[in-house]
């Protein structure tokens, strides 16, 4: 079922030649560029047309009213609920210790700079609603967002055409349980406009307003808003279809594996499941598992096409220092580490998103209940980004204060400096300071 690259014998960069879903985001910001130029010019209207267009759902007004969002929360599952209770407390634990504080440097006597770190005024929070609907987002952007002292938050999802053209009744609930009370029934690249630019609605009180930072994941129409709103707002990343990769040797236990691989396969068909392993023989019991395993899963003609493209496989490696560069070289956006002291292996890891340590830490836990962000960098981008946290929603800012004495001090070495570029006004703004 999966593909195989043979990379033993090879010393060549291995990136070339490892599975990698093909997607043009390029492509897509041109064809979806119409509906987000729309939503900034016509508001409302453009969104209730594209969401009646993309979503089969007639809008009759932008925002949730506050009685859906509670009635969602009084009728969710208990277990459901027990279960996001766990996983907003383990997250808050988590993203609680990421916070930073102030810090002032005494550059010379008289002179310091402090950086303050200062949440952004107001975020959008995104959570998708296609092929999936998924709770446990709302609860990976918002802890952060709020662990990060965030004032204003909002949350977008697509209306589903089951629950009366209202995002689905778990999310609500999610939202609910986490005190979140401002939420849209959008989705698709004209919610991501609308969180954006702003938009009106049928009434003053059916109005969202501009956010600063949008975050979440989504689909490529997604991803291509987020790209041409880039410069308007901020954005987490621009996150392309979910992959995991497997570092395992030969005592990993091949029904792990399999499982492993299959889990994240289930979100998409364009998902990428990737074994690199130096055990043939493990290779074979996966394969053999995965025959087993596929047609019984729930999702199984999506499993199937997601393991079988060409984002997936098998890659083979002379030895586990061969299979480090394999994974450092690919950067997924979830590393499963199944080896003898996967630990000792973990840490050694440049590159990847979230890494996931031995038999008894899947990816599944991290998606929902480890304490982890599962907002992670897709399509190698971990080698240069991190996942969501509390730092995606604060800025430094650096405050100068320097008193007479050490400016007059510094001030020659300003001046020469200034002169080296040409740019003297900027040396006679300190010398002007001590003209007598």
């Amino acid at each position: 079922m999966l593909n195989r690259i043979d990379l033993r014998g090879s010393r060549r960069d291995p990136r070339g030649l490892l599975p990698r879903a093909q997607l043009d985001v390029s492509q897509a910001v041109e064809k979806i560029r119409p509906v987000v130029e729309a939503v900034r010019e016509h508001g409302f209207a453009a969104i209730r047309e594209a969401t009646e267009r993309f979503d089969g759902v007639r809008l009759e007004r932008l925002r949730v009213p506050a009685e859906a969002i509670a009635a969602a929360a009084e009728s969710l599952d208990p277990d459901v609920r027990a279960a996001l209770l766990v996983a907003i407390e383990r997250a808050r634990k988590v993203h609680a210790d990421q916070r930073r504080t102030d810090v002032t440097t005494q550059v010379v006597p008289g002179g310091s700079v402090t950086e303050r770190w200062v949440p952004v005024s107001r975020v959008g929070l995104y959570v998708p609603g296609g092929l999936a609907v998924y709770p446990s987002t709302v609860v990976m952007n918002v802890v952060p967002a709020q662990e990060a002292g965030v004032g204003s938050l909002v949350v977008a999802s697509p209306p589903q055409q089951d629950n009366g053209g209202l995002p689905d009744a778990r999310v609500l609930a999610a939202c609910a349980l986490l005190g979140v009370d401002e939420v849209y029934a959008a989705g698709g690249a004209q919610a991501i406009a609308m969180l954006g630019y702003g938009s009106d609605g049928a009434d003053e009180n059916d109005r969202c307003e501009p956010v600063d930072v949008i975050t979440g994941p989504g689909n490529i129409w997604v991803t291509a808003a987020k790209r041409l709103l880039q410069g308007t707002v901020g954005i987490d990343a621009e996150a392309g279809p979910t992959e995991i990769a497997i570092l395992a040797d030969d005592t990993a236990s091949p029904v792990h594996v399999a499982a492993d691989l299959i889990s994240q396969a289930e979100h998409d068909p364009l998902a990428a499941s990737v074994l690199v392993t130096d055990s043939p023989e493990l290779a074979d019991a996966v394969d053999a598992q995965l025959a087993v395993l596929v047609p019984a899963t729930k999702h199984e003609a999506r499993v199937r096409e997601a393991l079988g493209g060409r984002q997936s496989g098998v890659v083979l490696v002379d030895d586990l220092e061969q299979g480090l560069t394999v994974v450092d070289a690919y950067a997924a956006e979830h590393l499963e580490i199944q080896t003898r002291d996967a630990r000792e292996w973990a840490m050694r890891v440049r590159n990847a998103g979230a890494i996931f340590v031995g038999a008894y830490s899947p990816v599944s836990l991290g998606d929902y209940a480890a304490g982890s962000n599962h907002v992670l960098p897709t399509a190698g981008c971990a080698r240069h980004s991190s996942g969501l946290s509390v730092q995606s929603f604060l800025r430094g800012i650096h405050v100068v204060e320097y008193d007479e004495a050490a400016l007059r001090d510094v001030a020659p070495h300003v001046v020469a400096l200034a002169n080296a570029e040409d740019l003297p006004a900027h040396g006679q703004a300190v010398t002007a300071r001590f003209a007598s």
